[in-house]
């Protein structure tokens, strides 16, 4: 499918025979569509009423494999900023779609088949290599068909609730150019506890300063360093920082911009992140804060259905190491505590500490003296973590469980280390090549696990989103609308459900859960458990 002269055209792909193009008619049912970019074709779709079953979107899946193939990493015209960059012009009425017109939709699709299918002759390494491959493929084809039909849906919104909120936080709405009152208030503590005259708090420099001029020797404004002073300016700082931030990132310029007809229609970008985790480009929907998420409202008669994966990426970590040990602590709500069940070590904190040490590579503290404890624990699952680290200090690539590789470190960083192991550098200069040779072991480390842990995510949702479409929720509903997927973040998903079905959908999001574990892993022996609340409001899911 593609548009040709602003007109949609699609041809139907039978084994190697190429259709002849047609204009579009409406959706086949049970058909895949393949076209360049979700992002561009689908809103459109949805807007007529259409809804599309499955999909393969070439350019997610070109960014996936060009990690495995050099002629695809070459090709700029197919990389994701291709379309995005694109400069404007007086035809822009004339869709971008049109850089890429059913030749080019077809011809990109079968270079992609020869990539990933499953011919005769393959070794066994490579047929699982490949098939992977294909569920990761699909997994986030399916992914970029949710983030724009929840942009579609929206997630229900009440404005006059979120004034209420911020005029609580803040004071009330300010006019422009003015700061909300309860906030100058706060701005007028500060600067009275500092003594140093007045100055613009949203200005980093001149807040930093003014905290020098007061005898308050930071390197910055971030908490955990403020806290350390002991200065009567510091807990007004503090407050500062917090209501500025809601100001500016949810304030009521943000509800302005971004909620429109009772709904909040983020712009998710699906593998936003090279782990694979989504992104968003503009709305701030992975970053909703506490204080605003009761204006996430349902509308009458429906619910919120809230579910949170608990404690994912240990999990994760579990699943793709066959570590049985590891899975039978998983069992249940908190890992964390299974590790304490199990002897490992003694207290909750300990084992949280330990095993984000092991995720994300800490060398002190909890997690970096524990370790040794958790490595002769679970070795299976430690050894995942630890063979990712050592490769990205060597500047080799990893890959997730499904085959997402990482990218290369930058060339500057390869400089750097054949300088070191020349023999002949500076002491300095092996000090900083070492440095960032376990800088960049720490990011290895924790891509395999993390990007693993979207591609579960990708597989939960897909998942989801056939099972709130299946038979039993849609006929039983007869007139009413079915559930809708409306917001993800991460290893969190709300689903907008009639009230009358909202139990059955909670009891959907579980076995979703279940399925893309076993998809995934096989019989893993993990158990994927998640926190599912049923709620009038989004603020009241969350502790």
């Amino acid at each position: 499918m593609a548009y040709e002269g602003g007109e949609l055209v699609v041809a139907e792909l039978d084994g190697g025979v190429d259709g002849t193009p047609q204009p579009w008619h409406g959706a086949v049912q049970g058909a895949r569509y393949i076209w360049a970019d979700t992002a561009r074709i689908y809103p459109r779709l949805l807007a007529e009423g259409v809804r599309i079953e499955r999909c393969q979107d070439l350019r997610l899946c070109h960014a996936i494999l060009a990690g495995h193939d050099a002629e695809l990493a070459a090709d700029d015209r197919w990389r994701r900023q291709g379309i995005a960059q694109a400069e404007p012009t007086l035809l822009d009425d004339q869709l971008l779609e049109d850089q890429f017109g059913l030749d080019d939709v077809v011809a990109e699709y079968r270079r992609q088949q020869a990539q990933v299918a499953a011919e005769p002759g393959l070794d066994d390494h490579e047929r699982i290599r490949r098939a992977k491959l294909r569920l990761l493929l699909s997994a986030e084809s399916a992914g970029a068909l949710i983030a724009a039909e929840m942009a579609h849906h929206g997630l229900p919104w009440d404005v006059t609730v979120h004034d209420q909120l911020l005029t609580e936080a803040l004071g009330p709405r300010p006019r422009y150019g003015e700061r909300p009152a309860k906030l100058q208030a706060v701005i007028d503590r500060m600067i009275t506890a500092l003594g140093v005259g007045s100055f613009n708090p949203d200005s980093a420099l001149n807040l930093i300063d003014a905290l020098h001029r007061a005898g308050i020797e930071v390197a910055s404004t971030r908490k955990w360093e403020l806290e350390k002073v002991d200065h009567p300016a510091i807990e007004p700082l503090l407050e500062y920082k917090k209501l500025s931030r809601l100001l500016s990132a949810n304030g009521w310029t943000w509800m302005d911009t971004w909620i429109a007809d009772g709904r909040f229609r983020p712009d998710y970008v699906v593998g936003g992140v090279v782990t694979g985790r989504w992104a968003t480009d503009g709305g701030g929907a992975l970053q909703l804060p506490k204080q605003i998420r009761s204006a996430a409202r349902a509308d009458p008669g429906w619910k919120l259905v809230v579910a949170d994966a608990s404690q994912l990426e240990p999990r994760v970590l579990a699943a793709m190491a066959r570590d049985g040990r590891m899975a039978t602590a998983a069992r249940g709500h908190d890992l964390y505590q299974g590790l304490v069940d199990t002897g490992v070590v003694d207290t909750r904190a300990h084992a949280k500490g330990a095993m984000l040490g092991a995720l994300y590579g800490a060398t002190t503290g909890y997690g970096g003296s524990l370790m040794p404890e958790l490595i002769k624990a679970y070795p299976r699952a430690t050894s995942v973590v630890e063979e990712a680290a050592r490769a990205g200090e060597r500047g080799e690539i990893v890959s997730t469980f499904l085959g997402r590789r990482s990218p290369r470190p930058p060339e500057s960083w390869r400089e750097l280390q054949r300088l070191a192991a020349g023999g002949d550098a500076p002491a300095e200069e092996v000090r900083k090549a070492r440095q960032q040779a376990r800088d960049w072991g720490r990011f290895t480390r924790n891509f395999v696990v993390q990007g693993t842990a979207a591609e579960w995510a990708l597989c939960w949702m897909a998942g989801l989103r056939q099972l709130l479409q299946g038979p039993e929720l849609v006929e039983g509903l007869r007139q009413a609308q079915p559930p809708q997927l409306v917001y993800f973040l991460h290893d969190e998903v709300i689903v907008h459900s009639p009230a009358g079905c909202a139990d059955r959908v909670a009891e959907l999001i579980k076995e979703a859960a279940g399925r893309a574990g076993r998809l995934l892993f096989g019989d893993s022996g993990v158990e994927f458990a998640l926190e599912v609340a049923i709620v009038d409001n989004y603020g009241q899911a969350k502790g």
